[in-house]
């Protein structure tokens, strides 16, 4: 996707996206794991979060389109 269109769909720049996710990334390291891993990766998290921002759609439709349940959105 390019510039344009992935602003366009999150909101944000790649760059940014990129920053964003470097943080998340740096702050799990830190974190203690337990439980089930998760159904999406970090970077996949931040999408659906940035969508969920930029659109307000219902969780159902979000599940929908990344394949996962929407309790797991």
């Amino acid at each position: 996707m390019n510039r344009t269109r992935f602003k366009r769909r999150t909101g944000i720049y790649p760059e940014t996206f990129a920053e964003m996710e470097a943080v998340l990334v740096e702050r799990q390291r830190g974190k203690k794991k337990s439980g089930r891993p998760p159904a999406l990766s970090l970077g996949e998290q931040l999408l659906l979060t940035l969508e969920f921002w930029r659109e307000y759609r219902t969780f159902a439709h979000l599940g929908d389109d990344w394949g996962i349940h929407e309790t797991t959105s």
